[in-house]
């Protein structure tokens, strides 16, 4: 991890905005979903600490989706490390989760946004779901679409209808009077 010093103004803010996101209790449901799916415990970490190799990570999206990461990397230094985290966010990515849901590597590796890292792994959670995993659960289910077929005489009985926004909301106003459009002299 490198070593930046201290930071000031809005760069300071930031970093502290996104402390302020950290839930201890989102974290603890993370760690505990994961080990519930993966089989094992967590090392005597912290929890951001113990995610940070990715190891944990491939281990859990490799118990989703089967051979979704081939190799995992358990030793040697940052970059190889690194991979097994970008392992993971394809894995990820392909398994459904999109681009909004997932991490950049730093936020984790070095630390910077470890409230999205356990925002990702809560969205993982959800789609496992989705997915029918047979499996420990994480968070609310996902909900299915719910696709409405409407006839051409509905469709048509709609057209006739006085739409909000429309004609129903501005009855009253004043765009009817007679000066609409028109200069007001002083």
């Amino acid at each position: 991890m490198a070593n930046y010093g201290p930071s000031y103004g809005s760069l300071a803010e930031n970093q502290a905005k996104i402390a302020g996101k950290r839930s201890t209790d989102l974290d603890r449901e993370a760690q505990e979903w994961i080990e519930a799916v993966i089989g094992e415990k967590f090392p005597n970490l912290p929890y951001d600490d113990a995610l940070k190799d990715g190891v944990l990570l491939c281990k859990l999206i490799n118990k989703l989706q089967p051979g979704s990461v081939a190799k995992i990397c358990t030793s040697g230094g940052g970059f190889k490390l690194r991979e097994n985290v970008s392992a993971f966010q394809n894995a990820a990515r392909a398994y459904g989760l999109p681009d909004a849901e997932l991490f950049q590597t730093v936020d984790l590796f070095e630390k910077r946004n470890i409230p999205q890292v356990t925002q990702c792994i809560h969205a993982l959670g959800r789609y496992a779901q989705k997915k029918k995993f047979n499996g420990p659960t994480l968070g609310p289910k996902m909900s299915d679409g719910n696709q409405r077929q409407f006839t051409e005489e509905q469709l048509r009985a709609g057209q006739g209808m006085v739409g909000l926004l429309n004609d129903g909301m501005n009855k009253g106003a004043s765009q009817s009077g007679q000066n609409f459009g028109l200069t007001r002299h002083i």
